[in-house]
């Protein structure tokens, strides 16, 4: 795996974006976590970021919007939604957007790992 992959998470909820982090360095991801799209957005790292998990629901502009306002902007990041409300709605516009993958929480870390390696291009066989 690519330790120098920089993946960035943007979630309102302190507790569930302070596990990700965990669980993303124990997997040998550099990390950054940021409370809000605009964080992100405002954050040097923001072009640096090769992976991103954004929550669906936040306050300002939600994960979707996000992913919406980057491609807008040229940036085109490979992006994971995660939401505690899953749809099959919301699932599909995120999906036929370019989401990578879009996960119900609690996350199943096997499944996570699986978009991960999608999302960077890693091959099963890597």
């Amino acid at each position: 795996m690519q330790k120098e992959s920089l993946v960035s998470i943007v979630e309102d909820d302190q507790f569930f974006r302070d596990s990700m982090k965990r669980l993303m360095r124990s997997q040998g991801y550099s990390v950054e976590t940021f409370s809000s799209a605009a964080d992100f957005l405002a954050s040097s790292r923001y072009v640096e970021t090769a992976c991103l998990i954004a929550d669906v629901h936040m306050p300002e502009m939600t994960g979707i919007e996000l992913y919406r306002h980057l491609i807008d902007a040229g940036r085109v990041i490979p992006t994971i939604i995660v939401t505690a409300y899953p749809n099959d709605v919301d699932r599909a516009r995120a999906l036929n957007a370019g989401i990578v993958c879009y996960l119900a929480k609690p996350i199943d870390e096997t499944l996570l790992t699986r978009c991960l390696r999608e999302a960077l291009g890693f091959g099963e066989d890597s």
